[in-house]
């Protein structure tokens, strides 16, 4: 594990922070609630039948973690009425409400819209849609920010000469496709934010990428990052931002001061905002496989309340990180 996870859990720790874990019956979601409550990395709440999780770990001791099966839970109609109240403008019925109750990952946004919890976990055994989908219904998106995006925290072998002493903060990897230019704006805005919180960038330094340097190529799709980086400008006027930047101009110093002369970001960004979904993702499997870096994420952000979504190929260990960094943006929130 590198240096900044380690930092981030013991961040975490400090905080108190009550985090639900939807998917309470599985057995990877078990092991780390264990490790999470053995390190103290926040206060966790596993939604589902505590006898079923025996079954499924009988030799885990799950005596000192709080279970809620939300099937019988008392709260069941308290929170059916606030999600009917959020939702009858759209044709939801008291008992739509009360069925999607039954579901874990509603009640558990219904938890955190209720202030019973400071974050969210789910997506082990659950379609990223199916994370995503009552998280943007209910909790919603923070003031200011439309678009619910993803970053990934990418930590280069130690010595790297790039970013902030080998880390990056690579958005959007994950969520949207083809952001318009107001998504991308969103988007800068919100990874930025992001670095600060989970990466200790203290000075995001953020490069809105394309395949085009300051001009040196005209097409629709550059015109988007020439407008979305105004746009992140106008909105953010201190903001440290700049673009359209090709990847060698954002993050080699000697290129950035040929491509982009004058520019404060150029050659120094540690954050980099790919034009599309397509990008992102290529980008940080590249950096994963040839660079040997470790990419932490997909972690969602632009929520006004920290909801996170699991690879399902996730192992024990990239919960207890997750949890981690859900707490840090609670604290952040």
């Amino acid at each position: 594990m590198s240096k900044l996870m380690n930092s981030v859990r013991a961040k975490a720790s400090q905080l108190g922070k009550r985090i639900v874990l939807a998917e309470g019956e599985e057995s990877r979601i078990l092991h780390a609630a264990v490790k999470i409550a053995e390190k103290n990395i926040a206060k966790i709440v596993l939604l589902g039948n505590p006898e079923k999780a025996k079954e499924v770990c009988p030799d885990l001791d799950l005596s000192g973690i709080e279970f809620i099966d939300h099937k019988v839970s008392p709260k069941r109609e308290e929170y059916a009425e606030l999600l009917y109240e959020l939702r009858k403008a759209k044709g939801m019925t008291k008992e739509d409400a009360l069925k999607l109750t039954l579901n874990p990952l509603y009640f558990g946004s219904l938890m955190v819209k209720a202030g019973d919890a400071d974050g969210l976990v789910g997506g082990s055994v659950t379609a990223t849609s199916e994370v995503l989908r009552p998280a943007l219904q209910i909790i919603k998106t923070a003031p200011g920010v439309k678009t619910v995006s993803s970053c990934f925290i990418i930590v280069l072998p130690e010595g790297s000469p790039y970013g902030d002493n080998g880390v990056f903060v690579f958005g959007d990897c994950a969520v949207n496709p083809v952001p318009d230019a107001n998504q991308l704006k969103d988007i800068a805005i919100s990874t930025a934010q992001s670095a600060r919180v989970l990466a200790d960038i203290k000075e995001p330094k953020v490069a809105m990428l394309s395949f085009s340097t300051k001009g040196s190529a005209k097409h629709d799709v550059v015109t988007k990052v020439q407008e979305a980086t105004a746009l992140v400008k106008e909105t953010n006027p201190d903001f440290d931002v700049d673009g359209e930047l090709q990847l060698d101009a954002a993050i080699v110093p000697s290129v950035g001061a040929l491509k982009a002369k004058g520019s404060t970001v150029a050659g120094h960004a540690n954050v980099l905002i790919f034009p599309d979904l397509q990008a992102g993702n290529i980008g940080y499997k590249l950096a994963q496989r040839f660079g040997n870096a470790e990419a932490v994420g997909p972690i969602c952000q632009g929520f006004a309340a920290p909801v996170n979504d699991l690879s399902r190929g996730c192992s024990d260990e990239d919960v207890v990180d997750v949890v981690a960094i859900t707490a840090l943006q609670a604290s952040a929130k």
